[in-house]
């Protein structure tokens, strides 16, 4: 019996992997990343889309497209992740998208956000990639569309921050209610350690109407053990009555550097019980999962699984930030890792 739960992972990067020359195996040989992923479980892929970068052509609303037919075609669900910025959004980082800066009327920055998250939804349903599932924002734990970096800003404006968000809600609602489509819409902050204050932050200001709760879960940057995961999650999906997935998540599975790009999860980001080699990544994640059923969670997505070391630069080097913590062993020729039987793990069945 195929279990009930979303379990998937963020793909935004195989696009740009393949056309550097990243190759992927299984049992040594070489296969579509987008066709091993479903084929070993993977039920959703979550996808990243900037507004209009200039410094890639990727993240792109064509190269979106492009990966969301890849994981269609192998029937897999779309988590369709609005940045609303030209770049990376993040907790300290929710740059407005250059097309709409120095509006200052919220009203009028509000009808930007919300046609444009329309007209992408428009674009997508016209060529049949209309995704299940709708991040309105990325990491939005401080206030989204600013000029300058959190730091930079002081305090979040709450009626500012919530008028902005649920014109985006409102946009993929509309949009519904005019195909007969019924797209779930996700607020996602990172970290469980800041979920509690932020949601009620939102619910002070009547920000409610979405389905999806989405949360980033790195151990390394978080104070809450699986145990404290799993009670947060169990939290807000019932004072808030709203579903529940970590969208974000990731363990090393060695500390080795593979190339010229320093590796994100670096020394130091593994945890006790969970050493950071192949066998101690896919028990993480099993454990997680379990975590996150047993508090009512309904999904785990793990980011960028597939980001192998190539050619590709960043902006931050040439290689992969990743390669530690992907899918696939890099010291041997990008060969599928054991982590990939978290997606078929038999979990325990929890009807919450």
């Amino acid at each position: 019996m195929s279990n009930p739960y979303l379990l998937g992972a963020d793909l935004s990067y195989v696009n740009e992997l393949e056309d550097c020359g990243g190759k992927f195996y299984k049992d040594l040989q070489p296969r579509d990343p987008f066709t091993l992923f479903s084929d070993e479980g993977s039920k959703i892929v979550r996808l990243r889309l900037w507004h209009s970068p200039d410094w890639t052509t990727y993240g792109t609303l064509a190269d979106v497209k492009k990966s969301i037919r890849r994981a269609k075609g192998n029937e897999m669900a779309i988590l369709l992740d609005f940045h609303y910025s030209d770049n990376w959004a993040d907790p300290a980082h929710q740059i407005i998208p250059a097309a709409w800066s120095g509006i200052t009327d919220t009203n009028v920055l509000g009808d930007s956000l919300y046609n444009y998250t329309y007209s992408v939804l428009e674009e997508l349903y016209s060529e049949n990639l209309s995704p299940e599932y709708v991040q309105v924002g990325n990491e939005i734990n401080s206030e989204i569309l600013m000029e300058k970096p959190t730091a930079e800003n002081g305090p979040t404006n709450w009626e500012r921050n919530a008028a902005l968000l649920k014109r985006g809600l409102q946009a993929v609602k509309d949009f519904n209610e005019a195909k007969g489509l019924n797209i779930q819409r996700m607020l996602h902050v990172a970290q469980p350690d800041e979920a509690k204050e932020w949601f009620a932050s939102a619910a002070k200001q009547n920000l409610s109407d979405f389905e999806w709760i989405g949360l980033s879960y790195y151990p390394n940057w978080s104070e809450f053990d699986l145990e404290q995961l799993s009670q947060t999650i169990s939290f807000l999906k019932n004072t808030y009555q709203k579903e529940v997935m970590v969208v974000e998540t990731g363990y090393p599975y060695t500390f080795r550097n593979f190339d010229g790009a320093n590796n994100v999860l670096g020394e130091g980001s593994d945890l006790t019980g969970y050493p950071a080699s192949k066998e101690g990544q896919m028990s993480f994640m099993i454990d997680l999962t379990s975590s996150v059923i047993k508090g009512g969670g309904r999904g785990v997505i793990y980011w960028e699984a597939a980001w192998i070391s190539t050619p590709c630069k960043t902006q931050w080097g040439t290689g992969s930030h990743w390669e530690n913590a992907a899918f696939f062993d890099a010291a041997n020729g990008n060969e599928a890792l054991p982590v990939f039987d978290f997606f078929s793990h038999n979990y325990q069945i929890i009807d919450n």
